[in-house]
C-alpha cells in the first residue's frame, strides 16, 4: 500500500493540463475556485477509474477508433480553454489603462464554472483512462477480489491526487497579493493558455498506447 501511496502522489505531481488549469483558477478567481476545480478534476478521475474498475477502458486500449476520437475531442477542448485564456489576457491587455479599477471588481467564474473546467479537462483526456487501465490493476494483491479491490484504490488514488492539487491551491493562496496584479494576471493567461494550446496539439498527435 504504501508503494501505491508514493507510485500516485508521484503521477499527481506530474505537470499536465490539468495542473495548468488549477492554477488558473485559483489565480484568477481565488481558493475557493481552486478547490472547485480540484474537485471537478477528481470526479473525473473517479469516473476514469471506474471506468477501468468495470473494464470500460479497455475498450480506448483495443480500439483506434475510440481512442482517435477521445484524442480529438480532448484536444478541441483543450484549445478551447487555451483560446478563451489567451482572449482574456489580450482584452485586459487592451484595458491596460483601466486594469487597476478592473482588478478591483473582477467578474470571476462561478464555482459550478471552475468545477466544469477541472471535470472536462480529466474527462477529456483519454491518456487518463489508460492510464487508470494500466495503473491500477498492478496494485491488486494476488487472491484478493478484483472489482471491490479496484474501486478502494480508485478512492485512495483520488484522495491522494485531491491532497496534492489542495496543497497547491494553498501555495497559489499564500501568494495572493502577487498574483493580483493586472500585469501579472495577463502575463500567467498567455502562459497558461499557449499551454494548453501546446498540450492539445501534443495529445493531437499522440498515437495509440
Amino acid at each position: 500500500m504504501i508503494a501505491f501511496a508514493i507510485a500516485s502522489l508521484l503521477m499527481s505531481m506530474i505537470p499536465g493540463p490539468t495542473t495548468v488549469v488549477i492554477l488558473r483558477q485559483s489565480i484568477r478567481a481565488g481558493r475557493p475556485a481552486g478547490v472547485a476545480t480540484v474537485l471537478g478534476n477528481e470526479t473525473g478521475w473517479l469516473a476514469w477509474c471506474l471506468a477501468a474498475a468495470f473494464g470500460l477502458s479497455a475498450l480506448l486500449v483495443v480500439s483506434e477508433l475510440a481512442f482517435d476520437i477521445m484524442r480529438i475531442v480532448g484536444a478541441v477542448v483543450l484549445v478551447w480553454f487555451g483560446a478563451r485564456m489567451l482572449w482574456q489576457a489580450r482584452r485586459g491587455a487592451e484595458g491596460a489603462p483601466s486594469a487597476d479599477l478592473a482588478a478591483s471588481s473582477p467578474a470571476g467564474p462561478s464555482l459550478w464554472s471552475c468545477y466544469r473546467s477541472g471535470l472536462l479537462t480529466n474527462l477529456a483526456n483519454p491518456k487518463a483512462g489508460v492510464f487508470a487501465l494500466s495503473f491500477l490493476p498492478q496494485f491488486v494483491p494476488e487472491g484478493a477480489p478484483a472489482l471491490p479491490t479496484l474501486l478502494l484504490l480508485a478512492v485512495a488514488s483520488a484522495l491522494i491526487d485531491l491532497a496534492w492539487y489542495l496543497g497547491i491551491v494553498r501555495l497559489v493562496g499564500a501568494a495572493e497579493g502577487f498574483f493580483k496584479r493586472p500585469a501579472v494576471r495577463r502575463r500567467l493567461e498567455y502562459v497558461s493558455g499557449t499551454l494548453l494550446i501546446g498540450l492539445a496539439v501534443r495529445l493531437a498527435l499522440t498515437s495509440k498506447p
